[in-house]
């Protein structure tokens, strides 16, 4: 009987005609054949733009007039209350009640000194007062009995009185050693420590009042004149969403040397979120701006691209744009779209590229 021919197919594999091996590779190929096949002719998963219902949109036109237009200028976010609590007289610290983020109220302790010098001399002002008032009590006896002089007695009288002031200065200063809150507020610095000797013109610690804000910035001159006292300006900050409105409280007077800019400051209301040493950003008003600009709401956001459905022969057409500076609830559009040209205002993520639009009132 004679043997069957090799045959080698297109994979290097030799068998015979009858093989079981080449009957493998042949529904092998087949199965893959079919999926090739599958893959090139995909199922549709979604509906042709002629199939779609018409849509429901409100329209706007996209101008440019009527746009006001701001310069942003960097600034701070700083308390409108901050003080360096220091002390009035020299002394060794003996405590130090207060740490960083700490809540005081106004006259609570901050700091006590060594004071015992300055005890002594409240005891010796109350020693020589005491023997001044006796004194002045023997003056007016020998007077009454016409042993001494009225002006005797005038003398005896301002040695009293300078007695009594010298107990309270001393008094005074002896309050002093106690170093108080001067307002309410929350301890952000502590410059000092227990066993330090405090001198007055060095501060102990640094307190502010969290409670009333304020925006410092500083204006360029080429601008400076746009801002008056009084005048409302939105300020940005990234940790409060939009925008706050202040109010300015102060312009200085004359232009920084070498920046030539002026330190203008914004009263801010309270708002959450809002901290002492926040960026932020304040727009100052330069004009109006003759740029093609569209409300937030039309602009879809997709990652890092922006687009907005424009309406071209009664369907949407999906238009890529680029947006630059932001106005309020108007942005203003760099390129992909002409002054005249309608785009969806409102939801258009609910609209499909090329689907026909009802447009409506």
């Amino acid at each position: 009987m004679n043997a069957l021919p090799l045959i080698s197919d297109a994979s290097g594999v030799t068998a015979r005609p009858d093989s079981p091996i080449r009957h493998r590779w042949t529904a092998v190929a087949a199965i893959v054949g079919a999926l090739v096949i599958a893959g090139c002719h995909p199922e549709p998963t979604t509906k042709a733009p002629e199939s779609l219902p018409p849509v429901a949109v409100t329209l706007v036109t996209v101008e440019t007039q009527g746009l006001p237009s701001a310069e942003d200028v960097v600034g701070t976010v700083r308390a409108k209350l901050r003080a360096a609590v220091e002390a009035k007289i020299q002394g060794r610290i003996e405590s130090l009640l207060v740490v960083p983020g700490q809540s005081v109220k106004a006259g609570d302790t901050l700091a006590s000194l060594d004071a015992r010098e300055v005890k002594a001399r409240v005891d010796s002002a109350l020693a020589l007062r005491d023997q001044a008032v006796r004194d002045l009590d023997r003056i007016r006896q020998l007077v009454k009995d016409g042993a001494a002089t009225a002006a005797e007695l005038d003398a005896a009288e301002a040695r009293q009185r300078v007695a009594a002031a010298a107990v309270t200065e001393a008094e005074t200063m002896l309050g002093h050693a106690r170093v108080v809150a001067p307002f309410a507020g929350v301890i952000t610095r502590k410059l000092t420590d227990v066993g330090d000797l405090a001198t007055p013109g060095r501060p102990l610690v640094e307190i502010e009042d969290p409670a009333q804000l304020r925006f410092e910035a500083d204006v360029p001159e080429a601008l400076v004149e746009r801002v008056k006292l009084g005048t409302k300006l939105p300020v940005r900050v990234s940790s409060v969403n939009g925008s706050v409105e202040g109010v300015v409280g102060e312009i200085a007077p004359v232009a920084e040397a070498v920046s030539r800019t002026y330190l203008v400051k914004l009263d801010l209301p309270p708002v959450a979120g809002l901290r002492a040493g926040q960026f932020g950003r304040v727009a100052v008003p330069t004009g109006d701006a003759s740029v093609p600009h569209i409300p937030a709401s039309a602009i879809i956001q997709r990652g890092q691209l922006e687009y907005v459905f424009v309406a071209e022969a009664g369907k949407a057409q999906l238009r890529l744009i680029r947006t630059g500076k932001r106005f309020g609830s108007e942005v203003e559009v760099v390129s992909g779209l002409s002054a005249g040209e309608k785009a969806v205002a409102v939801d258009p993520a609910k609209v499909q590229d090329g689907q026909p639009l009802e447009v409506k009132p």
